[in-house]
């Protein structure tokens, strides 16, 4: 409950700086924001990081299904796999990078 009574009032006061900041600070964050995400080296870590959680993923799927078996009911099992075909389907994940 704590934690929820600081996230709530974190959320007010970054409101109420945001309205008095307005929509000029509001764009030039924006602008920042948008130059930082188009830089060739954050898009290269961003890659790399997505790169690793794939791998990192694969890794716990596999000691996972290895430690629980066929003690999966058919119905998650099912998900999973329906899950797994559409994402190999298109070769991108959920965040729009490639599986290279």
């Amino acid at each position: 409950m704590r934690y929820r009574l600081v996230f709530i009032a974190g959320l007010a006061v970054g409101y109420v700086l945001g309205t008095k900041a307005g929509r000029e600070r509001y764009e030039q964050l924006r602008k920042s924001a948008r130059q930082v995400a188009q830089n060739p080296a954050v898009r290269n870590t961003a890659e790399t990081a997505a790169q690793q959680g794939r791998q990192f993923a694969g890794k716990a799927y596999h000691a996972v299904s290895e430690k629980v078996g066929d003690r999966v009911p058919d119905s998650v099992a099912q998900r999973v796999r329906s899950l797994r075909e559409r994402a190999g389907r298109d070769g991108a994940d959920d965040w729009g990078t490639s599986n290279t």
